[in-house]
């Protein structure tokens, strides 16, 4: 006689980076199964992810050695539950799940039911459910508010005495504070601060070099960061603040520099108003799709070839990782890495 159908998650706390390992017992051999995951963020919209398996011989489905064969992903994935996430149908549009509260948890009720299903979940009961939950910050994080000579931030210090390299964290445009990735390094070993440089909601205006050298240096003379040991972290915008202090700056010397999804066009030391005329001028390049999403990629489209309008890379020394994705649709992320490191050229990892 078949015993209770059991349903596990392994571990069942822990980073949200960390592989875990969930599986299905008892059940019949090549049992049609779903496993769902649902989350509801902080804003208080409900996500969801959900793959298609089949149980062996012995009754049992191993997400992280099985395939799924549909729902939100497919193959062999033992993280789709998490990474594949969607609002669920219904949901309000312009959904973003980014962590807020990195003190707090992300909570995922992970179930499984019966046959191959993609719609109503909440309407059907499970055949069996856990809670398990994803941590940004590890046990022993220190989470420090900074307020230091007009730098604004949020300085996350790995547990352990030390001492650590150094990340400076820059996320784009849209401004504010965003902390979850800082707690995130810090859960690895890094030093990491959350800079603040833009309120959310404002245009970026003129921006002092002097205000991310700042940053930096306070980052270098924490006691337990490696002086020399301090790298950069671009997201969008970001990139743009990254790349101009790794070229430009006199004081600040990142030790390696990593830029995702941005551009060397426009860097911070040309007046922002420059890119906001060519926002008015390349306006007819912005359009928007079948989803009524807005597409901006072709705003700075062709790359400026006026020196003035690009950071010179050249200048920069460190190691410098560029990391976009060709389907970009915000920016034109491919672009600038290609005319920052053509094809066939060396010099940047």
């Amino acid at each position: 006689m078949a015993g209770t159908i059991m349903l596990s998650v392994h571990p069942s706390r822990g980073l949200v980076d960390e592989k875990f390992r969930v599986e299905v017992e008892n059940l019949p051999p090549a049992c049609p199964v779903t496993l769902h995951c649902l989350h509801r963020s902080e804003d208080q919209d409900h996500w969801e992810a959900f793959g298609h398996y089949c149980s062996d011989h012995s009754g049992t489905v191993k997400v992280s050695e099985d395939e799924s064969f549909g729902g939100t992903y497919s193959g062999r994935e033992c993280m789709g539950l998490l990474w594949s996430m969607r609002p669920v149908p219904g949901s309000r549009r312009g959904l973003r799940l980014r962590k807020t509260h990195v003190d707090i948890p992300m909570t995922l009720l992970i179930s499984v039911y019966r046959g191959h299903l993609t719609a109503g979940f909440r309407e059907l009961p499970p055949v069996a459910s856990v809670v398990a939950e994803r941590w940004y910050m590890a046990p022993g994080v220190k989470r420090i508010a900074v307020e230091e000579r007009g730098v604004v931030g949020t300085f996350f210090i790995p547990p352990g005495p030390g001492p650590f390299p150094g990340v400076l964290d820059m996320w784009g445009g849209g401004g504010g504070l965003v902390e979850y990735r800082s707690a995130l390094l810090a859960s690895h070993g890094f030093a990491s601060m959350a800079l603040k440089y833009i309120d959310p909601g404002d245009t970026p205006t003129d921006m002092a070099m002097g205000y991310f050298e700042t940053a930096f240096q306070i980052i270098q003379d924490h006691p337990q960061v490696i002086t020399d040991r301090v790298g950069i972290l671009g997201l969008s915008f970001g990139t743009s603040v990254a790349l101009t202090v790794a070229a430009y700056s006199q004081i600040s010397r990142p030790r390696c520099c990593v830029c995702i999804s941005g551009s060397h066009a426009y860097p911070i030391t040309t007046p922002m108003d420059l890119l906001a005329e060519a926002r008015v001028r390349n306006s007819e390049k912005v359009w928007k799709d079948e989803e009524n999403n807005v597409i901006w990629r072709n705003l700075i489209l062709p790359i400026p070839t006026d020196p003035a309008l690009r950071v010179d890379v050249g200048r920069i020394e460190c190691p410098l990782l560029l990391v976009n994705g060709d389907d970009d649709q915000n920016w034109a992320t491919t672009e600038s890495a290609e005319d920052v490191h053509p094809k066939g050229s060396g010099g940047f990892w």
